[in-house]
């Protein structure tokens, strides 16, 4: 054909779409169904524009779904962890809300010792040394960080975030009190302290857990030098071994900005070390109070022994991000494995033949570290003249004291 006996390019654009239009018309009419919509054309001078199907424009996939669902729900989370905060500051009781079965198994569901596996990886990539004063500077600000304390202030001395998380304190920034007999281990937030009270210990004011299943089976009497316990008494009072004193607790949580090593709490000998493998799910103050027994569905490191009263204990728990719980005297030590059986754990007795008095620890010896933040444990025998010196909810740096007789 010569070009000109072709249609104006207007002429041909109006008379397709005429054309469009009748066949609509007509599979309307006569009722034709088409399976699938036609995809839509529009026409830009002699270009054609081509959009999908609305079906598959707006097709939801399960990972989209599974995204949006989950981010959802931990903005829902977040904002009940507000709320309560509020209400804290207001001097207003929290009720106790728990989470059900269904909660806490779609939490455990949640691949939380891949995710720290992984993020535990990511922190011990070297950085760039132009890119460490920003991405600390960052960290500093969201988290509240006094690098002032710090025994190196200059940023661009941590290679990779794993450093800086573990960065040590000058020697004067945590002085160690001398007339206290307990002090604080670590920089931290008094969750709850007290007596226990039939086998059960507070993780947050109004929220249990079970002693034993916290520390797992009574360890052998040999091997702690302790007095064989009537069999009939209850595990709580197996743990007590002289007669008038009591056990007492006290939980400190450890946000992502504080000092994340932590001390010898006083002067004890450390005969034995229990591992638990487990979940690794948050432990800050909101789930703390939402979940019951969140701490015995955690990895911890559960260290048993004596100190001068008798009964001593001290336990890491691990947390989301926080698989890496180590323990300088321990090398044997390994947290976070990829495979574990549920409900298992390990032993390991510092106690030998070369070595029978097990490990002694002087208040404020250094101890262990997390990778991030956590919490310590603490559940001890004391006579009944022991005195905490806390407010539950107050702030404590390592060296200050917890309590005395």
């Amino acid at each position: 054909m010569c070009e000109e006996s072709r249609l104006p390019s207007w002429k041909e654009s109006l008379l397709t779409s005429c054309n469009f239009l009748i066949h609509e018309n007509l599979c309307v009419r006569t009722g034709v169904l088409w399976k699938q919509p036609p995809s839509r054309t529009f026409f830009s001078d002699r270009k054609k524009l081509h959009t999908a199907p609305l079906g598959q424009v707006f097709r939801l996939r399960p990972f989209h779904v599974l995204i949006a669902t989950g981010g959802g729900y931990a903005g829902y989370r977040k904002y009940e962890d507000y709320k309560l905060e509020q209400l804290e500051k207001r001097g207003i009781e929290v009720p106790v809300k728990l989470a059900s079965e269904w909660e806490v198994a779609l939490y455990k569901s949640v691949p939380t010792r891949l995710l720290s596996r992984a993020w535990g990886r990511l922190n011990q990539v070297e950085l760039p040394t132009w890119l460490r004063k920003p991405v600390y500077s960052l960290y500093i600000w969201t988290f509240g960080v006094n690098m002032k304390e710090a025994a190196v202030e200059d940023l661009h001395h941590y290679r990779n975030l794993s450093e800086f998380f573990r960065r040590k304190l000058k020697p004067q920034a945590r002085p160690v009190c001398c007339l206290h007999s307990v002090i604080s281990p670590s920089d931290g937030k008094i969750l709850n302290f007290g007596q226990v009270k039939n086998c059960e210990v507070e993780q947050v004011k109004g929220v249990t857990y079970s002693l034993e299943s916290f520390l797992g089976p009574r360890i052998s009497t040999e091997e702690l030098h302790f007095s064989q316990a009537p069999p009939g008494n209850s595990f709580q009072q197996q743990l007590v071994t002289k007669e008038g004193n009591e056990l007492y607790h006290c939980v400190i949580y450890l946000a992502p900005g504080d000092y994340h090593c932590f001390h010898s709490p006083t002067d004890w000998r450390v005969s034995h070390r229990r591992h638990f493998p487990g979940s690794l799910m948050s432990v800050n103050p909101g789930v703390a109070r939402w979940i019951k027994e969140l701490f015995c569905h955690n990895e911890r490191v559960v260290l048993t022994g004596d100190w001068k009263h008798g009964f001593f204990s001290l336990t890491a728990v691990g947390a989301t991000n926080v698989g890496s719980i180590r323990i300088y005297f321990d090398q044997d030590l390994h947290t976070n494995s990829p495979c574990y059986s549920k409900g298992s754990y390990n032993d390991f007795s510092f106690i030998s033949n070369n070595n029978k008095e097990g490990i002694p620890m002087r208040k404020g010896e250094h101890l262990g570290e997390f990778n991030l933040g956590s919490t310590i444990v603490l559940i001890f025998e004391a006579p009944k003249d022991f005195k905490f010196h806390l407010k539950a909810g107050q702030k404590i740096r390592f060296g200050e004291a917890l309590g005395s007789l």
